[in-house]
């Protein structure tokens, strides 16, 4: 697995062109996103999801799957927003917030049948530039293992010592230390008139009222 260390405020566009390129060849990647770091793939790649899903023991008949995007815009290509729900995802992003909207057909499929999707656009300019760049979302799952101390779970040393030798990862992105010990709130639009928080996360979301 090949690291490449850069920081949100100095993003190195080779560097994200490497880890792009990987994506396009459906490699899987760890990156850092505003919360814990993640583990990635090219989100309408069906292999490179299964890949995932095998790595992180998800099955995706019975499992949320969840996407990080660069923006809202590319979001409501692959999610369907409603005015209501758009408005509380301007309130919110970027941010620690994943919202749990309706799935579009454009996905993977190991979408196909879901009728729902997770989606982010973190506060971490790496993770929206690796979106903007790949031209479609990421498929996002948090880099965590069982029995992991917290502290291990936002160093990026500890995550490479424990993927590196997984041969299906082949690149992580260095941002440095993660900035929270906690996930994402997770918040569902379902119904975007009545917005329900499912999990807290590192900042209350704003304008669910």
């Amino acid at each position: 697995m090949k690291t490449l260390k850069m920081y949100p405020t100095s993003i190195n566009e080779r560097y994200i062109d490497q880890a792009v390129d990987e994506l396009r060849r459906g490699a899987v990647i760890i990156y850092p996103t505003d919360t814990r770091y993640a583990i990635g793939c090219d989100a309408l790649n069906n292999r490179a999801v299964e890949a995932v899903c095998r790595l992180k023991n998800i099955n995706p008949d019975k499992q949320r799957l969840s996407m990080v995007c660069a923006d809202i815009s590319q979001a409501s290509e692959y999610a369907r927003i409603d005015n209501d729900a758009f408005s509380v995802m301007r309130a919110n992003l970027p941010g620690p917030f994943t919202f749990i909207l309706p799935a579009s057909t454009k996905l993977s499929k190991a979408f196909k049948g879901r009728k729902e999707v997770g989606t982010r656009v973190p506060d971490n300019a790496i993770a929206r530039r690796l979106a903007e760049a790949l031209g479609n979302p990421l498929l996002s799952a948090t880099a965590n293992w069982e029995d992991a101390d917290p502290d291990d779970l936002a160093n990026p040393e500890a995550i490479a010592d424990r993927y590196g030798r997984d041969n299906s990862i082949t690149v992580m992105i260095d941002g440095g230390n993660a900035p929270s010990h906690l996930d994402s709130a997770i918040i569902s639009l379902l119904d975007s008139r009545s917005p329900e928080l499912l999990r807290e996360g590192p900042q209350p979301p704003a304008a669910l009222d």
